[in-house]
């Protein structure tokens, strides 16, 4: 299929024919063929590479109480970018609507028409069933349960929409900048927690895209602390950046985060437990996963070594020592631009896949 050879060209080197024809294994007659499948006509040159910039990709980060929208090429490489203080709460018609407003707004500043639009690619703090990009019973957005976000954008911007939870496109996005490793564990703390799972290279959604949904495993100890979702222990409503504002009497994370940076020691020794009652559900997770890598990312990964040691000091302890001697335990590199790095992934990724490509050609 012509689409297949394309995939070829997606590491940005230029190949001659002779190096299509030796990666593709295929004869240099059918590779002639599909390159002619996707040439202009005129004279045919000697080496061929992809322009990621001929075609575009949108790419939102729709937090708890942020937005962020990003215009990339189809390597994912972010070209321009907008941020709102912008309430998931707010439901689905505002905050879609500020996507669709703000996608206008950025197209015109790269002075680029519509038509470059190749797919956007969109993360919500919530479950989303992946295929349908809807979401599901989402403790923290009211308003959007099953509410069809690929279909309101799409009567607005006619181009494929894909919709996934934002620790999902975290990982993507963590993974596209390390370049690997192929098994990793991103765990995004947060307002809420979760963690999205590579395991050979690959994201792992699960039947219908609940994998990875650690934040709401009971952990011993919690039974009668109340998690947003109505049930009570849940590793979330123990450990999540709202759950430490509210045992300190503060208003954020990021207030927790400024008092560990001042030395408090209420803050230290809290944000070091949250550390250790996420070990507790990660050990698990190393059990059945054998990852080489577990990422920690959101806001609060800012405490650093203080949040790391404690997940560190638990996981080493109650893991196998075959799963633990070459583990990593470390912060993202990509830090708060990972989500909208994993959404124009996801998005570059279908418009590149083969079957789109196949399907534009005929």
């Amino acid at each position: 299929m012509t689409g297949h050879l394309f995939q070829l060209f997606r590491d940005g080197a230029p190949h001659t024919r002779a190096d299509l024809q030796r990666l593709s294994g295929l004869a240099r007659s059918t590779v002639a063929a599909r390159l002619d499948a996707l040439l202009d006509r005129g004279r045919p040159p000697s080496r061929f590479a992809m322009d990621p910039s001929a075609r575009l990709v949108a790419a939102a980060d729709l937090g708890a109480a942020h937005a962020t929208l990003a215009i990339a090429d189809l390597h994912g490489s972010p070209l321009a970018e907008t941020h709102a203080p912008l309430a998931i709460a707010e439901g689905p018609t505002r905050v879609l609507g500020w996507l669709v407003s703000s996608l206008s707004g950025l197209l015109a500043e790269l002075g680029r028409p519509p038509g470059d639009l190749a797919a956007v690619g969109i993360g919500l703090p919530g479950p989303v069933e992946f295929q349908t990009g809807r979401p599901v019973n989402p403790p923290i957005m009211p308003g959007w349960d099953t509410f069809d976000v690929p279909g309101w954008i799409r009567e607005r911007v006619d181009v494929p929409v894909l919709v996934d939870n934002d620790v999902n496109i975290s990982a993507l996005g963590e993974l596209g900048l390390r370049g690997g490793p192929p098994d990793l564990l991103f765990v995004k703390v947060a307002t809420g927690i979760g963690s999205g799972i590579v395991s050979t290279g690959r994201l792992q959604r699960g039947a219908r895209g609940s994998a990875g949904d650690i934040g709401h495993v009971a952990v011993p100890g919690g039974s009668d602390i109340r998690c947003a979702c109505g049930n009570t222990g849940c590793l979330e409503a123990l450990a999540s950046g709202s759950a430490l504002a509210r045992a300190l009497g503060v208003e954020s994370g990021s207030d927790v985060i400024s008092l560990v940076d001042a030395g408090d020691a209420d803050a230290i020794a809290a944000v070091q437990q949250a550390g250790r009652d996420i070990g507790r559900v990660l050990a698990t997770a190393v059990s059945l996963l054998n990852p080489s890598a577990i990422v920690i990312g959101g806001s609060m990964a800012r405490a650093g070594a203080v949040l790391i040691d404690g997940v560190r000091e638990v996981v080493t302890a109650r893991s196998m020592p075959l799963a633990t001697e070459e583990l990593t335990i470390d912060v993202s590199r990509a830090g708060a631009s990972a989500a909208v790095l994993g959404a124009a992934i996801l998005a570059a990724d279908h418009a590149l896949s083969p079957e789109v490509i196949e399907g534009s050609l005929g």
